[in-house]
């Protein structure tokens, strides 16, 4: 063989085995792509379903914390409404009270008055009976 022949030869052995290389390459990574797809696949149908399994029980736990929401929602009402109740029972109490004072107090004035009155209508009676017998004395005297 010449040696261009032989570089040829040579040449031709090199991509031959390039090639072959390439498609043994080309054929591996055919194969992890398709093994890589699988498992992202298996991965991605698990996500998937664990996914719709915390949706679901996501879902119960809303669910319970709503009816816990709305059970604390229902006693704070009531417990609001037993106050309200209280504090108007109080407040009628409070109110009933004032009144009563009120009352005691116009009752203790009109005494007073009554009092300040008959001491007037004695004063007045003694003023009468000393000028009536001043007046006896100066007609006898």
């Amino acid at each position: 063989m010449t040696p261009l022949s032989e570089q040829l030869a040579k040449l031709s052995a090199q991509a031959k085995k390039a090639e072959d290389d390439f498609a043994k390459t080309k054929k591996e990574n055919h194969e992890k792509m398709v093994d890589l797809r699988e498992r992202l696949r298996t991965d991605a149908t698990r996500s998937v379903e664990k996914l719709k399994k915390d949706m679901n029980s996501a879902g119960a736990g809303i669910s319970s914390d709503v009816s816990a929401l709305q059970a604390k929602v229902s006693a704070d009402g009531a417990k609001l409404a037993a106050n309200v109740k209280r504090w108007k029972k109080n407040l009628d109490v409070k109110l009933a009270e004032n009144w009563a004072d009120e009352l005691e107090w116009e009752a203790s004035m009109a005494i007073d008055y009554a009092i300040s009155a008959i001491e007037q209508a004695n004063l007045a009676t003694i003023d009468a009976a000393i000028a009536r017998q001043e007046a006896i004395g100066a007609k006898n005297g």
